[in-house]
């Protein structure tokens, strides 16, 4: 390995257990929350990486006060640390195909939107045709789901798919999902019996957070028309956007399958916006036959596609 300048050569593998809890903290800043992530005290975790450390003869992380970051050679070891683990797991995943059995431990990342209104009619089906997968069930924004896979800690992400996706990630689209405007009942926008967009950027909005991928969607449609919607607030939780809407705080844009008599649909002429759900995948990682299995579910639910 290269790191400052220096060739360094291990005396002895490293230990995998040690290479997690490195990549822990560059990912997380912390040794505290890497050490809940891996459910070890700050500790043990502070020992795994002392004993990385001492095994290649540099340090890893500067800390400054509560600040971690990474050295440069710690920067140099990241990406070659993934591309370690990632090597064993897929090696694992394929020697366990061998057998056809649809087994062993399936990481599943999905949105909580997802998760709550798609997937448990699928995930029972599954479950019960496939009771030998622990499903490891991991509940996040799309776009942090979208990370989880691209770095091999999730096998497959159910999620917001984003407007475009590029390689090695490979979206697979299977439901669509139409947004519809909404307001409060009681709602200026939604007494007024013809409305366009220009009249909706005139009031206050409840987004979610700019980095979502739902975001970049609705913002997309105001920027076509020169518009900029007011933003008052933000929030990635679909279910306060409603509540806050409810409440007559602001308007915003909802999946309609969250809509009912809380909150008004504004139709807009000539506007119908829509997202698609879907799932991804990693093209150059082994998938286990229990991802496999899952892909297939999830496959045959694209013919109910709008």
């Amino acid at each position: 390995m290269y790191a400052q300048g220096i060739i360094i050569y291990p005396e002895r593998p490293m230990d995998l257990a040690n290479l997690n809890a490195f990549i822990a903290i560059a990912e997380t800043g912390s040794f505290s929350e890497a050490g809940e992530r891996l459910h070890l005290t700050q500790p043990a975790v502070s020992k795994r990486i002392a004993g990385l450390e001492q095994q290649l003869g540099v340090r890893l992380f500067d800390r400054l006060g509560r600040e971690i970051g990474l050295t440069q050679a710690g920067r140099a070891l990241l990406p070659r640390a993934y591309q370690i683990l990632n090597v064993l797991d897929d090696t694992r995943r394929a020697l366990t195909n061998l057998s056809g059995e649809v087994s062993g431990r399936l990481t599943l990342a999905t949105s909580h939107h997802i998760g709550l209104h798609r997937l448990p009619a699928l995930l029972r089906a599954f479950t019960r045709a496939h009771p030998q997968v622990a499903l490891d069930i991991q509940f996040l924004d799309s776009e942090v789901a979208y990370e989880e896979v691209l770095h091999g800690r999730a096998e497959l992400a159910v999620i917001t798919l984003a407007p475009e996706t590029r390689e090695p990630i490979r979206a697979v689209a299977v439901w669509e999902d139409p947004l519809d405007f909404v307001a409060a009942p009681e709602h200026p926008l939604a007494r007024s019996q013809v409305i366009s967009l220009a009249d909706v950027a005139q009031h206050p909005a409840v987004f979610p957070g700019g980095n979502t991928f739902t975001h970049h969607i609705v913002q997309r449609l105001f920027e076509a028309q020169g518009l900029t919607p007011n933003i008052a607030m933000s929030t990635n939780y679909l279910e306060t956007i409603k509540m806050m809407v409810s409440i007559g705080l602001a308007w915003s844009v909802l999946p309609r399958t969250m809509l009912d008599e809380q909150v008004a649909r504004l139709p807009i002429p000539g506007i119908q916006l829509t997202r698609q759900l879907g799932y991804i995948l990693h093209t150059e990682r082994t998938l286990s036959n229990a991802a496999r299995a899952f892909m297939d579910l999830l496959d045959s639910q694209r013919d109910d596609l709008a």
